[in-house]
C-alpha cells in the first residue's frame, strides 16, 4: 500500500511540476517582453499630479475613461510611444472619473485629451483620437 501512495505522489509531484514550469515560462516571457518595451507609463492622480508633473522636465498626460473607445483606441500608441522615447519623456495615464479635479482644472471636456506638459507647464494640448505621427511630431517639437 505505501508503494501505491508513493506512486500517487510522485505523479502529482510531477504534475505539480510541470504546472510551476509552464508558469514560470509565461513569467519570464512577460518580464522579456517589458523589460524591452522599457517605457514605463505612471498612474496620474488628483494627489499626485503636481508632483509627477514639477519633477519631470517634459510628461505627457493621458486624459481617459475605462468606457471610452478613443481612449482605448490610443492607448497601443502612447504605450509604443512610452517605450521608444524612454528616458526622454515620462507619460501618464490619468482616469478623469476617478480624477475630476485635475481634470476640470485643465477644463479637460473631451477625452482622449493628451497634455504635453514642459516644465510644469502645458505646452500642447490634442484633443480626440491621433494618429501616432501626430502625437510623435508634436513630442518632438518639445524635445528641443
Amino acid at each position: 500500500m505505501v508503494g501505491e501512495h508513493e506512486g500517487f505522489i510522485s505523479k502529482e509531484d510531477y504534475e505539480l511540476k510541470r504546472i510551476k514550469e509552464k508558469k514560470m515560462k509565461k513569467l519570464m516571457e512577460k518580464v522579456k517582453r517589458e523589460q524591452k518595451l522599457g517605457g514605463e507609463i505612471i498612474h496620474i492622480t488628483d494627489s499626485n499630479f503636481n508632483d509627477v508633473v514639477g519633477k519631470n522636465p517634459l510628461v505627457l498626460v493621458d486624459f481617459f475613461a475605462e468606457w471610452c473607445m478613443p481612449c482605448r483606441m490610443i492607448s497601443p500608441i502612447i504605450e509604443d510611444l512610452a517605450s521608444e522615447y524612454s528616458g526622454k519623456v515620462l507619460f501618464g495615464k490619468l482616469n478623469v472619473d476617478e480624477n475630476p479635479e485635475t481634470a476640470e482644472r485643465f477644463q479637460v471636456f473631451s477625452i482622449p485629451t493628451l497634455i504635453i506638459m514642459k516644465s510644469g507647464e502645458e505646452v500642447e494640448r490634442i484633443v480626440g483620437f491621433a494618429p501616432k505621427s501626430q502625437i510623435e511630431n508634436a513630442l518632438k517639437k518639445h524635445l528641443k
